[in-house]
């Protein structure tokens, strides 16, 4: 599942009178509890091997939210072979897009030719998108991040091959 799959999902569950919502996919897990929740025991409908969903008690008592915080996309170590290859850093944090709206062409792509300066994607932060420059010149080698995924302060975004 990917950020916008779960910001969507978390969405969908606040829009319903569900209590809480677990999904379980092999590696992957994710349990989203609204403030209908009261920690009683509840009835659980199981669709296949997964989702699993829980359905809210019959009484709902008024109840503090429970927020879960979204989960941020953490840096990955970059491999052994990337010897020789220049990285694109984050300057700052917040969520990446590779376009500038869904129904544009990504800035740069896998093989495409960058100059020092050129933009190469956006990352918005509180509302505001801000086009993310490459203070490197060469070919992009990789992507490391998905679109529309969470970005830390200096996570590397592309890695490109200078010669």
């Amino acid at each position: 599942m990917n950020y916008k799959e779960i910001t969507d999902l978390i969405k969908l569950v606040n829009k319903t009178n569900l209590a809480e919502v677990k999904l379980k996919d092999k590696d992957f897990e994710i349990s989203i509890r609204t403030s209908n929740f009261q920690g009683k025991s509840t009835q659980v409908v199981q669709s296949g091997a997964s989702p699993i969903m829980q359905m809210p008690p019959a009484t709902p008592a008024p109840a503090a939210p429970a927020p879960t915080p979204a989960p941020v996309a953490k840096k990955e170590p970059v491999a052994e072979s990337t010897e020789g290859l220049l990285e694109v850093r984050s300057p700052i944090v917040g969520t990446f897009y590779r376009s500038s709206a869904p129904d544009k062409p990504p800035y740069a792509k896998v093989g495409d030719s960058i100059e020092k300066g050129a933009t190469v994607c956006v990352v918005e932060a509180m509302k505001l998108f801000n086009e993310i420059e490459s203070e490197v010149s060469g070919t992009i080698v990789k992507v490391m991040v998905e679109d529309a995924a969470p970005v830390e302060y200096d996570q590397v975004l592309f890695l490109v091959d200078p010669s």
